[in-house]
């Protein structure tokens, strides 16, 4: 049995705050979001909300407002639901016509004053409206945040330049080079390192076209990623696409620089001196990068590597293999913010579909479908990462809740979506006895996908 299991049960023995509380706060914060975008678009159109719950089962907490609406916490934390009048259960599946009168016990139809209330009793682009509210403000919640952290604290922007190709790998291949400064792929601007990352990791191995500026010239290099498969600390697998590029960052050790164009040196003093007289030139170094000791292209430049004569300088020991600033944060105005903010839930959630059609289509394998337990875990890892880096991937599950909660799958809101659609082309709705049944095989996928998604986190940590 792997130690993996352990591991990830002693990690959070341990730090059950940080890996179940964090998950926890996380998720309590967006289905609020998901559930009042439902509410308060059900309130503008003048329905009336019995309750709102944060969680499934038996109430433990709640209040009442002044408006009839139980707000209330519930024992499964898990979800949550706003259920309207009119309505038989928080999934709207099925819907009364009447409520039973607490005096007589008898059944009486709804008076026009309560089907003025009533959610089933609304035109259906209302109850469109209604619908797509709740993963709509999962999309708009995903970009105020995004859009604040980057007019206050900044975006972080690294330069699409490969300041080093890995020897033997798809780059070098395909015949990159240091210092190649990526402006598009398959003809769409790059802007940012992380867009080069981004399209290679989602599109695995398929051949794309990257044009890069190399000495002032646009050069076409045709270029297929490798397809590898990664396993994290806690034994989760999933596939990414490897180019070889490096982005500009730290620099590197001399420490864990094992030789000079080929050569092997134990001495750091020649390994210092054999890169020193190579400046502003294009060599191999042979760098220890942990798991394998790789050749690594580089071609550094003096102006950036001054230190390295001087015994009393804080970078002697460090070689600097970029052209330019690695990282730089660039703060912006409320609307370029909202902008950036925008552009990058777009390409979330494109990246997001693109790697669900490759599970469908069996380029990706169905195990990296996740559950609670790699939910849980990259909270926690966000966690002890800083604030900003758990702002990052709430931002990126509340993408993820409204995406997923858009699929046309009955007893989700996109399957609800495709019910209303239908009735406005039809003039009339769908009879509920088919909507119950949808809902009921509904409800049997979203079992089926939560029951396979758990099961993968625990023998992908068990094995």
């Amino acid at each position: 049995m792997s130690s993996s299991i352990f591991d990830w049960f002693q990690l959070t023995a341990e730090n059950a705050w940080l890996y179940g509380g964090t998950f926890l706060l996380v998720l309590s914060i967006l289905v609020f979001v998901h559930e009042w975008g439902h509410y308060i678009v059900a309130r503008m159109c003048g329905v009336h909300v019995e309750s709102f719950s944060i969680g499934f089962g038996k109430e433990l907490f709640g209040i009442n407002d002044k408006n009839g609406t139980r707000w209330k916490f519930s024992i499964v934390p898990l979800g949550g639901y706003v259920k309207m009048f009119g309505d038989t259960d928080p999934a709207s599946a099925r819907h009364l016509n009447g409520i039973e009168d607490e005096e007589t016990e008898q059944f009486r139809p709804h008076t026009e004053e309560e089907k003025k209330v009533a959610f089933y009793a609304k035109p259906v682009a209302q109850r469109a409206a209604i619908v797509f509210a709740g993963p709509g403000i999962n999309f708009l919640f995903a970009i105020i945040i995004m859009a604040v952290m980057y007019s206050t604290s900044g975006q972080a922007v690294t330069p699409p330049v490969a300041s080093a190709v890995i020897g033997g790998s798809a780059a070098d291949d395909a015949g990159f080079m240091p210092h190649d400064e990526v402006v598009a792929i398959d003809g769409a601007a790059v802007n940012r390192f992380e867009d080069i990352r981004r399209e290679v990791l989602v599109g695995l191995d398929t051949e794309r076209t990257f044009t890069v500026l190399r000495d002032g010239q646009e050069v076409d290099i045709q270029a297929t990623p490798r397809k590898l498969i990664d396993e994290d600390r806690f034994g989760f697998k999933h596939a990414r696409g490897l180019l070889g590029l490096i982005s500009p960052g730290n620099a590197i050790e001399i420490s864990f620089i094992k030789g000079v164009e080929g050569k092997e040196y134990d001495d750091p003093a020649r390994i210092r001196k054999e890169i020193m007289a190579r400046m502003g030139t294009t060599f191999s170094i042979m760098l220890d990068r942990g798991p394998s000791v790789d050749d690594v292209f580089i071609r550094p430049l003096a102006e950036f590597n001054e230190g390295m004569n001087d015994e009393a300088s804080a970078t002697f020991n460090l070689l600097n293999i970029a052209d330019r600033e690695d990282e730089i944060l660039v703060k912006h105005n409320p609307v370029s913010a909202v902008k950036e903010a925008v552009d990058e839930t777009i390409n979330i959630t494109l990246s997001t579909l693109r790697a669900l059609g490759q599970m469908i289509t069996g380029t990706r394998s169905a195990t990296e479908l996740g559950g609670i337990i790699r939910i849980g875990a990259i909270a926690g890892d966000m966690a002890q990462a800083g604030i900003l880096a758990l702002i990052t991937f709430t931002a990126l599950l509340s993408i993820n809740l409204g995406l997923i909660n858009l699929f046309p799958i009955p007893m989700l809101d996109g399957g609800h979506l495709f019910f209303y659609a239908i009735e406005a082309v039809k003039g009339s709705p769908i009879s509920e006895q088919i909507q119950e049944y949808a809902f009921r095989l509904g409800l049997v996928i979203l079992a089926g996908i939560m029951i396979f998604a758990n099961l993968n986190d625990i023998v992908q940590l068990i094995l």
